[in-house]
């Protein structure tokens, strides 16, 4: 249907429903000579007459009759959508995808889900858990949940949480025959849990700070895991050292 229908369409059945021009008019907002205008342009590029016209009314033809009876519930089912979409001003409704990681999940959305969905029972919420960097808005992501400095370009960031301390963790079972790590370097000595990040594929380097410097220590081990939970558990059996947010030995 071209383009220019849709309006005059639009037109014909505010006249039709009237059975007037002048009341049509009215209800439009526009002059009646415009409507008029713009009712003989529809029937011109149709070859048909649409109305009927006498001094004293208005009444579809044969085939304005096909018209409002085929086309015009498409029309009023597009007006009544149009109406609905009013709610959502008023209540917040819909679906929201996150996109996070698994200990994110835990120690921010997690805590606040609860009394958001209590609040809003009208929005579902979908959590992607994922340690990739995925570009969220190709992917249909909503918002997602990523370190400070890991915000892609483009990206709007809004903190929602502290800074996340992370810890080098043993078990006392690793530490029978071994010395402590006193210093970063140290652990280059040590049997070390990877993390790989599936982004680039890499190995997470261990970042250490102090006195606004900084140093990244390549560990080399025997496991490698994806998340952050296993290394927690590779920690706790003995398979090496892991380096982990703080929260979860606290």
């Amino acid at each position: 249907m071209l383009r220019e229908n849709a309006a005059d369409l639009l037109a014909f059945f505010a006249v039709a429903k009237e059975r007037s021009f002048t009341k049509a008019a009215a209800r439009l907002g526009v002059s009646q000579s415009a409507l008029s205008h713009t009712v003989c342009g529809l029937e011109a590029r149709l070859g048909l007459r649409l109305l009927t016209r006498t001094t004293r009314s208005v009444s579809p033809t044969e085939a304005g009759e096909r018209l409002i009876q085929k086309v015009g519930p498409h029309f009023d089912e597009i007006e009544i959508e149009l109406a609905g979409l009013s709610d959502l001003r008023d209540t917040p409704a819909g679906k929201i995808r996150i996109n996070a990681m698994d200990h994110s999940l835990d120690l921010i959305i997690h805590p606040v889900l609860k009394n958001f969905l209590h609040k809003y029972p009208d929005i579902s919420v979908e959590v992607c858990c994922d340690y990739s960097f995925v570009d969220i808005a190709a992917e249909g992501f909503d918002a997602g949940v990523r370190l400070g400095e890991a915000v892609a370009d483009g990206m709007i960031a809004t903190r929602i949480g502290p800074d996340m301390r992370l810890s080098v963790v043993g078990s006392p079972a690793y530490f029978e025959n071994r010395t402590k790590p006193e210093t970063p370097r140290d652990l280059t000595a040590h049997r070390c849990n990877n993390l790989r990040l599936p982004t680039n594929g890499g190995l997470y380097a261990w970042e250490f700070a102090k006195d606004g410097e900084t140093l990244n220590v390549r560990v080399t081990g025997q496991v490698t895991f994806n998340g952050v939970y296993p290394l927690l558990d590779a920690a706790l059996d003995g398979f090496g050292l892991s380096y982990i947010p703080h929260d979860l030995v606290a």
